[in-house]
């Protein structure tokens, strides 16, 4: 299975639009695999709209893919959000690579927006079916608890038949909800002895559905910061709650990047979005420029696996 290494950026850290444009220019230039925006709708601090981004990557780049990590489908229209992938997919020559999720229950966007986020597993079901039809059926009628359409259907559709549906979560729900709907898993920040037994879950799953993953669309998220452990950037981390930076953060020299990079591998992933840590154009720059040159060439080799047994 290849090794594959995306960059992804959640909070909008640059001073200005050029930044942005800039840094993914960069990423294509370097022959990185892919790059990849969060969806976060409701916050403080700014960040892209995920499906604009992706739009806006699909006007800007030639080659390399992209990703939203991972559109909350509870917030948004199924026929819209099929009709946006479809849309940037075909713009872009086959280019997107689409993650959704259900969101969490503690997510600002239920309070703000007045949805039930109790019930948002069943309506993100529903809503990824129908996703899935659309794509690749003429005509699509729907009648659910949530979503009720007659003769729906898009055009032009996405240029990937099947355009891929990957999902994310590590719920028994959300492990039901790949088996049956998904063609790929990227795990959230979650540390590397936690995923192997949601991939094996899945593959078991999968059994008893009678479908099949490809096992390389099996990934995993990676917050990183090459560099001394104390920097402001993982301490900012650490204080909005976001778990044990021990576990679940790359943070050192590169070879602590690599090692967890094998760790994730041995579990069984093999898609990595390594999120730098990092304040400012220039830090988030450096960051990057230094994962270019120590870690990718590294862990892309295609005899790193071999190397560290996986």
């Amino acid at each position: 299975m290849a090794v594959r290494v995306g960059v992804g950026l959640a909070t909008f850290g640059f001073e200005e639009r050029g930044g942005w444009f800039r840094l993914v220019e960069r990423l294509e230039e370097a022959g990185i695999d892919s790059v990849w925006q969060t969806d976060r709708l409701v916050s403080k601090e700014p960040y892209l709209e995920a499906m604009t981004a992706m739009a806006a990557l699909a006007g800007a780049t030639e080659r390399i893919k992209f990703g939203m990590n991972a559109v909350v489908v509870g917030f948004r229209d199924p026929l819209v959000l099929a009709k946006q992938c479809a849309t940037i997919d075909f713009l872009s020559g086959g280019r997107l690579l689409p993650v959704f999720g259900v969101g969490t229950d503690h997510a600002p966007e239920w309070a703000a927006t007045g949805k039930d986020a109790a019930r948002r597993g069943r309506r993100a079901n529903e809503a990824l079916e129908i996703l899935r039809r659309l794509w690749s059926e003429e005509s699509v009628d729907f009648d659910g608890e949530f979503f009720r359409y007659h003769g729906a259907r898009i055009a032009p559709r996405p240029v990937q038949q099947p355009l891929p549906l990957w999902i994310g979560g590590s719920s028994k729900a959300a492990i039901r909800r790949t088996a049956r709907l998904g063609t790929g898993w990227l795990a959230g920040i979650t540390p590397a002895d936690e995923i192997g037994p949601v991939i094996r879950a899945i593959q078991a799953e999968l059994i008893e559905v009678g479908r099949a993953i490809d096992p390389e669309h099996f990934g995993a998220s990676v917050p990183y910061r090459i560099g001394p452990g104390d920097d402001p950037a993982i301490e900012r981390f650490a204080r909005a709650g976001g778990g044990d930076p021990g576990r679940i953060l790359a943070t050192g020299d590169a070879s602590v990047v690599i090692d967890r990079i094998a760790a994730y591998l041995r579990a069984g992933a093999s898609k990595f979005v390594l999120l730098p840590l990092a304040t400012g154009e220039r830090d988030i720059r450096d960051q990057v420029e230094r994962l270019l040159a120590e870690v990718v060439p590294v862990v892309e080799d295609p005899a790193f696996r071999s190397r560290i047994g996986a």
